[in-house]
């Protein structure tokens, strides 16, 4: 009978975690969520001014290890993009790069040695990542709009079990 109970919790927990990655630009910060949850973060830098890092819903479209850009620099590319996770088909990534305290990209969102790894490990093509001015405001929508969702407003995941 203990066995039965034992299987039957089992069959309660999810067998995957929801992923998703949220960019924060005014905080120059990208974090990783499993079902809710910031799991690690880190430090990054997006596009400068005239060269803004677009906002929105994105997926991971790719993940390459090694990756040299065609775009970049001017006019035949080859700047190393490492731990790349395109965003875009018109060349938005995230990638291992330079990241001062502030925006400094072509548009991609250039991530910390050691983050950039991790993320890459981490996420998987299809994974979504939104984008967002002010991130603050979209975990609050995404909380309002969704009652049952991940976040509570004293920032506890909360897990809602429905029959």
């Amino acid at each position: 009978m203990q066995l039965l109970g034992v299987f039957l919790l089992l069959l309660m927990i999810p067998l995957w975690a929801s992923k998703e990655i949220v960019v924060d630009l005014s905080e120059q910060r990208a974090y990783a969520y499993e079902d809710g949850y910031v799991v690690f973060s880190g430090r990054i830098s997006s596009g400068v001014e005239g060269r803004e890092t677009p906002e929105g819903s994105f997926r991971v479209l790719e993940k390459k290890r090694y990756h040299l850009s065609n775009m970049w620099p001017r006019p035949n590319g080859g700047a190393k993009m490492h731990y790349m996770l395109r965003l875009t088909y018109d060349g938005i990534a995230m990638h291992l790069g330079y990241v001062p305290d502030r925006p400094a990209s072509h548009g991609c969102i250039r991530m910390q040695n050691g983050f950039a790894q991790k993320m890459f490990a981490w996420a998987e093509v299809g994974t979504p990542v939104t984008v967002e001015g002010d991130a603050q405001e979209y975990l609050y929508r995404k909380h309002t709009e969704h009652p049952g969702g991940t976040l509570s407003d004293d920032a506890y995941g909360v897990i809602d079990f429905h029959d």
